[in-house]
């Protein structure tokens, strides 16, 4: 365990990040098994609602931080080629 004031508010800063990237992260998990759900299951309009729910997440979570905006940019892309390959 750190001695030093500011170590010890390092390790608590730390902590609460982590936790709040965590759950964001989790979000955009859930967001994007939500879009592959809808597309095992051919319903083309859940699949594009689901879509646009899991990109405004997405951007949410990479103008926290959370995620590269090239790496949100990549995960858009394949969700949206996979959504349009069902028409």
């Amino acid at each position: 365990m750190a001695n030093i004031k500011s170590a010890k508010k390092r390790i608590l800063v730390t902590e609460t990040r982590t936790a709040r990237n965590k759950a964001i992260k989790s979000e955009v998990k859930t967001m994007v098994k939500k879009v592959y759900a809808a597309i095992d299951s051919n319903d083309q309009d859940a699949a594009k609602a689901a879509l646009k729910d899991a990109v405004s997440t997405m951007d949410k979570a990479t103008s926290k931080g959370v995620y590269h905006k090239n790496t949100t940019s990549r995960k858009i892309s394949r969700l949206q080629k996979a959504v349009n390959a069902m028409a």
